[in-house]
């Protein structure tokens, strides 16, 4: 039977209507002609700037960032880390979630971490060899720019071999972290040489030489995958963990993959959620609670109202969070169902606004905590594109081990792995069979590297923070959907509530003393004396204006957000 081709012709026309920039009808800019940085230190930040203005893009900015903060910032990511970028490509809209977290090694056996008594011993699982998962950090950053960037990987990462070969001044942040484990990075004469060389804390403003790392990142920038995962890096790095009592094979480095997913989406009153899917935590986190607080008119009540609905949905996701999500390639995981909009309304239903649901009257389930030293920066260039990046090293300094010969800080992300059902991790949490260690499995992880597009503004956000990180990120998607700036964003004081233990967790003078009664005459358990955290980076474009804007959380004193015209 003939057919008209009318239909077909139509159907063509609004595909094509469809796939044009907004900007073909008048609403949006097409770039926005300048490039945003904003990270944790600002070297890193002045790494990505740098490159952009050589010619890069977003994505070579976020190589020469990510590499550039695993030089002068170690005590929260590295080359023997792990991390997560969550990439928007303007030219054709492509959004993609790189999952660069460390895997186990495949000789991992729980039994090795506990003592003669069968307890785990925590000692073995957050220092030392045992403690390090196979690191995804340098795969990552050579995938990025072998499929993303349009800079050579050795160009990008020229920054940081500068950085590590003619070193760069101690600062206070550094500092702290160091303090905090020097008493276990002196177990290791590989660590004490970069850091405390002669044995005691150095001054602010030392030089921090890592002539090792320098030569191990030439090799990653000249051979990409194979000069860091396979050939004489990967031989130093397994010398050196088997030596210190590790279990790493040479087989475990060359099979090392970095994996792309499809990032969560969802929306949340008229704006755009793009945010991390399993194995991190973070995006049902976020859209488990913004669903179930969707239903009320948060504007409309009062702040003491407000504090106790978002605890409510915070509890019920992170009890979600606690028993059911994993790695997706190890652990069937309904994500559909947890962050759809009908789950959230029976999740709500459960709510009273004048009374606080205890969280031993819920299902049970066990709360699992990721890395607390983590760090994030965002990125927007003068075309569009956009990286949103958050990397760990899990607790300050990693495991507290330099590979000898590598220059290398491993992670301790082992400890973010249920060692042993039901007992605490270091953070006095404590896990399920959803995260147990598997050999080439990763672990459970709370970072949260997300974009926010509204009808006029568009944000890429991010935090360390650990178990936190996904209740930080969702009070500044809030205040981005409210009109607040960047620098507010930043700003925001903080609180939390993680399922268990049944407490909000409050920074000092977070709410205003009215709130906190409020809140505890409904049976909320508040401590809200609690020193600052996070460490949040933010970058805006505004598409009304075409302008970029920048900030870096003020809780740190070494981060910076730099917006710079572009140089081409």
């Amino acid at each position: 039977m003939n057919r008209s081709p009318f239909p077909h012709a139509l159907f063509r026309l609004i595909v094509l209507l469809f796939c044009l920039p907004v900007t073909a009808f008048g609403v949006e800019p097409a770039r926005p002609g300048a490039h945003a940085v904003a990270s944790a230190q600002h070297l890193a930040t002045d790494a990505g700037i740098e490159i952009l203005q050589a010619g890069g893009n977003a994505f070579d900015a976020a190589v020469a960032v990510s590499a550039a903060l695993g030089v002068v910032e170690p005590s929260s990511s590295g080359f023997g880390g792990g991390g997560f970028w969550l990439l928007h490509r303007a030219g054709d809209g492509k959004q993609v979630f790189l999952d660069g977290r460390e895997v186990a090694p495949a000789a991992v056996d729980a039994a090795q971490y506990m003592d003669t008594s069968g307890n785990l011993d925590r000692d073995k699982s957050v220092n030392g060899a045992l403690a390090a998962g196979i690191p995804g950090h340098p795969a990552a950053l050579v995938h990025m720019a072998e499929h993303y960037g349009r800079l050579p990987l050795k160009q990008s990462l020229a920054p940081a071999i500068r950085l590590a070969e003619k070193g760069f001044p101690l600062e206070s942040r550094l500092r702290d972290m160091m303090a905090m484990r020097r008493e276990v990075m002196l177990r290791y004469p590989s660590s004490k040489a970069v850091f405390f060389p002669t044995g005691d804390l150095p001054e602010l403003g030392t030089v921090i030489l890592q002539p090792d790392l320098a030569r191990t990142l030439k090799r990653l920038a000249k051979q990409g995958m194979r000069g860091f995962y396979e050939g004489k890096t990967a031989r130093a790095l397994v010398d050196g963990v088997r030596a210190a009592g590790g279990n790493w094979q040479l087989e475990d480095l060359k099979a090392y993959k970095v994996i792309e997913r499809d990032p969560l989406r969802f929306n949340y009153r008229g704006n755009q959620v793009v945010s991390a899917p399993p194995p991190s935590s973070g995006g049902v986190v976020l859209a488990t609670t913004l669903n179930i607080v969707e239903g009320y008119d948060l504007a409309r009540l009062t702040a003491a109202d407000r504090t106790h609905l978002l605890v409510e949905g915070m509890r019920r996701a992170y009890r979600d969070r606690s028993y059911i999500l994993g790695d997706p390639d190890f652990v069937d995981m309904p994500i559909k169902r947890l962050t759809s909009k009908d789950y959230a309304a029976g999740l709500r239903a459960g709510i009273r606004l004048d009374r606080a649901t205890p969280s031993s009257s819920l299902p049970e389930g066990a709360a699992i905590l990721g890395g607390t030293d983590t760090t994030h920066f965002s990125i927007i260039d003068a075309d569009g594109n956009m990286v949103a990046g958050t990397m760990s090293v899990n607790l300050p300094m990693g495991s507290g081990l330099v590979v000898p010969g590598t220059g290398v800080l491993l992670n301790n992300e082992m400890d973010d792995f249920a060692l042993k059902p039901n007992v605490p991790n270091a953070y006095g949490l404590i896990g399920t069979d959803a995260n147990a260690p598997v050999a080439g499995k990763r672990m459970l992880s709370s970072m949260s590297p997300t974009f926010v597009i509204g009808p006029d503004r568009t944000a890429v956000i991010g935090t360390p923070g650990g178990s936190r990180i996904a209740t930080m990120v969702l009070l500044g998607l809030l205040e981005f959907v409210d009109g607040r700036s960047a620098t507010e964003i930043v700003s925001r004081p903080r609180f939390h509530h993680q399922y268990l233990p049944d407490v909000i967790s409050a920074e000092a003078d977070a709410m205003p003393r009215e709130e906190i009664k409020s809140l505890q005459d409904r049976g909320h358990t508040i401590n809200d004396g609690e020193r600052p955290w996070g460490n949040m980076h933010v970058v805006i474009w505004d598409r009304r204006s075409n302008t970029l804007s920048g900030a870096a959380d003020p809780r740190s004193a070494v981060g910076s957000a730099r917006v710079e015209a572009a140089g081409r």
